[in-house]
This record gives C-alpha cells, structure tokens and sequence, in this order.
C-alpha cells in the first residue's frame, strides 16, 4: 500500500514537463459529476489553450447511440489538489446536438433570457459565445454568494446504512444507528449548529480537506460552518462575478465528491435527506448588482425582490428536484406556493439582512434553492428576472 501511495504522489514535474488535465462535467441526471483525464505537452494558464474533447454521451444519458459525441469547449481553469504540481481541473460547458436538430443545447436547458434564446440557434460546432451569458450575468454587476448544504451518509447494503452516517457540505460522521438517528429528539437540534465537540460535529475532517483543497484549487470558498441537522454542514462559495459562481460551485461540489470517495462515504444532495423534524438542505444563494450597494440601493432591492415574487412559479420549477419536501413552511423555510420576505426572517422565501436595511444598501438572500440546485439556473434566473 505504501508503494501505492508513492506512486500516487509522484512529483512529476522531476522528470517531465507533461501535465495531467482532469476534463469534469455534468452528466445526465444533472446532478451526477464526471470527468476524464488526458496528458498535455506543458504547463496551460488559459481555458484557450485547451483543446476541446467529446465523450460518450450514450453512456452519460445524454444522447442516442447512433449520435452520441457530446463536445466538450474548455471554460475554467483550476489547479489540481489531488495530483498538484502543474496538473489542473477543467470546467466546461458542453454541448450536444439531437441528430433531428441542427443546433446547440447549453448545459441541458440552462435558463438564458428570451432575448438571448431567440439568438441560441448554432451550428454543430460553433459554440454559444460565453461572453454573451456573461454579458447578461455580469448587467449591473451583480455578486453573488452561493451556500449549500450536503448530506452524506456510509456506504449502504441492501438499503441498510452500513456503518455510522455522515452528513456534508455538510459532511458528517454519525455516531448514531440510522434508527437511533430518527429517534433523536429535535428538541436536541440546537447544539449541531456550528457545534464543537465529538457528540456534536460529525466529519470535521472531510469538512477541512474539502475547505483547503477548494483554496489550492483557486475556489473563492468563503467559509464552513456545522448546520442545523447533526452532521449536516454547509460551505459558502463568493463573492463571484457572473457565470463564475457556477463555475466555482461544480468544480468545488466535484472536489467534495473526490474527497468523499477517498474516505469511503457517499453524498446526498437530496433537499431533505432525513425525513421528520429535521431542517432540509438548501443552496441559500446571496445575490446583488452594483446599484444595490450604493446610495438607495435598498429600494432597488426592494423592487428587484417584487420581481421575484411575480416569478415565483417558474423560479419554484428551476431551484431543485423534490423541493417540496423541504419548503414546507417549517425548518426556516417558506411554504412552497407561499412567496414572502422579511427582514432577518429565515421563515421567507427572500431574506434581507439587518444590516442591509439599517445602512440602505447591500445585498438579498434567496433562500429557496434546494441543495440540488445547478448554479447556472439560480444564478442567470436571478439574474434574468431581476434585471431585465
């Protein structure tokens, strides 16, 4: 074994100036991460100069057998903390074409502007230029900070949990039977948040592993932070410009799921993983355009939020599979078909800050994404109903 682990970590710059690129995207489900590797000549600072790839999405669900090369275009750059040196992580964009159409589906329906839409039709191999989604994420200048929550739990035989849970991004080791688990009183629910102690933070390990590896790779991770449900934790992502927030979140969900296969634990990002009196997971994401932190920006919040409250439906359709049973009005959460906001108040669908309202200016928190949330669709959604 210790051979093994030599070899793994093998310098290799000592000896070559090859690198090793991992090329990571989103497969099918939308919610599944894959990647592949391939070996480049020398050392690469720009997405340019990686040369675009394609894979089987025949075996991904993304496409027929008889049409079944998905491309791959090069969008960021992310240094290695696995393999380190040199070596990078690649983010992407991909594109796949229905042999039936003539043009170009971006990251499986990611919801541009109508505006944009009506101007997306491609051929085969000429790209939808990303300075246009940029374009309409960067408008006004808007920041965002997304915050997730994640669940993971031991590897499971027959669908019975194997050893003790663990809970992420939120990562958590359990110290509890998955029955002793449900049985815990929810009165007890108050010492996990943001908790220190054996019998109150569970995977502090994988949680720091992650948190570090996120800032060697060049991830603007903000902070962690111990979450409301044992074991559950969550990890902030921002502030970032536009389309970078997606970025940022894929490539840092991608070094979660790394970390955990090494530790031999599984992720769930299911919206509420734990049924019964327990807060769900959610991807609150924290959003503002420069004129909302200046002078007056409250009520340019306030009238951007009035936005989102008209949209409220099609923002419900886009922010995660099974939401519903996690917005159920409790667990600081808002019902799902109700739309509100308040001032400090984790009960809404839209939370401003205390400080926002007493300095006039700053920035508002949707906290209805679920924790399976693509980050491209909350974030140009935001973006598209806010601004435009």
């Amino acid at each position: 074994m210790s051979l093994l682990t030599d070899l793994i970590n093998l310098n290799l710059s000592e000896s070559t100036d090859k690198i090793i690129a991992e090329y990571i995207w989103i497969g099918g489900s939308g919610m599944d991460l894959r990647s592949k590797a391939r070996t480049l000549p020398g050392p690469v600072t720009d997405p340019s100069q990686l040369p675009k790839w394609n894979y089987d999405g025949s075996s991904t669900g993304q496409a027929p057998g008889e049409d079944s090369e998905v491309i791959l275009y090069p969008q960021a750059i992310f240094k290695d903390p696995f393999r380190r040196g040199n070596n990078i992580l690649v983010s992407f964009f991909f594109f796949f074409f229905f042999f039936y159409y003539g043009f170009a589906f971006i990251l499986s329906c990611v919801m541009l502007t109508l505006q944009l839409e009506k101007r997306s039709q491609r051929t085969k191999d000429m790209p939808l230029p990303r300075s246009l989604v940029t374009l309409l994420l960067l408008l006004k200048y808007p920041g965002m900070v997304l915050s997730r929550n994640i669940l993971c739990c031991k590897k499971i035989l027959n669908g019975l949990l194997a050893g003790p849970l663990v809970a992420f991004l939120a990562l958590r080791f359990a110290l509890f039977s998955y029955q002793h688990f449900r049985e815990i009183d929810a009165v007890f629910c108050g010492p996990y948040y943001c908790g220190a102690g054996a019998d109150k933070a569970w995977g502090r390990d994988i949680v720091d592993a992650h948190y570090k590896a996120c800032l060697y790779a060049g991830i603007n991770i903000s902070g962690i932070n111990g979450e409301v449900m044992p074991g559950q934790w969550e990890f902030q992502v921002g502030p970032s410009v536009g389309i970078s927030a997606g970025d940022e979140v894929w490539v840092a969900r991608y070094i979660l799921e790394r970390i955990t296969e090494i530790a031999g634990v599984v992720l769930s990002f299911d919206p509420k993983p734990i049924q019964g009196d327990w807060n769900g997971a959610g991807a609150h994401t924290n959003y503002s355009t420069k004129s909302m932190r200046e002078e007056g920006g409250y009520e340019v919040i306030k009238k951007a939020i009035e936005k989102l409250g008209l949209k409220h439906r099609e923002h419900i359709a886009a922010y995660g599979e099974g939401n519903e049973r996690r917005l159920t009005g409790k667990h600081e959460t808002a019902d799902i078909n109700t739309f509100k906001w308040g001032v400090a108040n984790r009960g809404a669908s839209i939370r401003v800050g205390r400080d926002t309202e007493k300095e006039g200016k700053g920035y508002f928190e949707d906290r209805r994404p679920a924790s399976n949330m693509d980050p491209y669709v909350v974030t140009s959604m935001i973006a598209e109903t806010t601004l435009l």
